[in-house]
């Protein structure tokens, strides 16, 4: 499992929360300090959040499900969209939309549409019978879908839990993730409310540094989480091999053991 230490938090900024008159009580059991108007965030905790949440998104993973990453603030964007990618899980970073979660039937149909225009698109006999401005048109409107549904394109049913960075900014996620039971994890900084969170991990939750240290942090727990499933499909695999061969083998034996009738002597014809 990665081992993010006290020195490589202190480094990415960690610490800094935000105003105090910006804070929510609710975060004040992961707050060490205040320092010139400003909360400071207790890193212990952050390490033992994080270490949680590892050791939680880990077993998710194995199992085989899918982890949503959600991040739509300019600064993190790039590292989530990134991260996401390398390990195939889904992700939204541009827009939210309403419903993505409690309205996913819809989203599917969405899905299914924006598929559709790309596979018309690439078409060339069908792109030439239509008109220049149908075909900016319809462009446009591929190219809005894929932006902010191109993340959950995959997507066949409900993610079994989110990764959130902000959970302020991203409130209809939580919202919609709480309604349906589905576990969140997520980066809160010192303006949030960790009760709407399954796994908080307290953090700067605005520095670059701050939210990549993190994020790579889960994406590492997340990527181990699958080679361990990847390690027991192969056990597996071994395990059903072994088993057919015994059963070839012990089929065998049972044959070779087995009393052969007698043939009975055929007579000749000759004197």
């Amino acid at each position: 499992m990665a081992q993010i230490e006290y020195k490589d938090l202190l480094d990415a900024g960690v610490h800094f929360g935000h105003l105090t008159r910006k804070w929510d009580p609710r975060m004040a059991p992961y707050i060490f300090m205040e320092k010139n108007g400003i909360h400071i965030i207790d890193l212990n905790k952050t390490l033992s959040c994080v270490e949680s949440a590892e050791a939680a998104l880990k077993q998710i993973v194995r199992s085989g499900r899918k982890i949503m990453f959600v991040a739509t603030k300019k600064q993190a964007q790039e590292i989530v969209t990134e991260e996401a990618k390398r390990l195939k899980m889904p992700y939204v970073t541009d827009r939210w939309l309403g419903g993505m979660l409690t309205n996913f039937g819809t989203i599917r149909k969405s899905l299914k549409k924006m598929q559709t225009l790309e596979k018309m698109l690439k078409d060339e006999t069908t792109v030439s019978n239509i008109a220049k401005r149908e075909r900016l048109m319809l462009t446009r409107e591929k190219d809005k879908l894929e932006r902010v549904l191109g993340g959950v394109a995959d997507l066949t049913r409900l993610p079994a839990a989110l990764f959130i960075v902000d959970v302020k900014r991203e409130h209809i996620a939580v919202a919609e993730a709480k309604r349906l039971n589905i576990p969140i994890f997520a980066i809160c900084d010192t303006n949030s409310n960790p009760e709407l969170v399954d796994f908080p991990i307290p953090s700067n939750d605005d520095a670059y540094k701050a939210i990549s240290l993190i994020t790579l942090a889960i994406g590492k727990a997340i990527e181990e989480g699958l080679m361990e499933r990847k390690q027991d499909k192969d056990d597996q695999r071994l395990v059903e091999e072994e088993e057919a061969k015994r059963q070839v083998d012990k089929g065998g034996e049972e044959a070779a053991a087995a009393p052969r009738a007698e043939v009975p002597a055929i007579e000749s014809d000759e004197e």
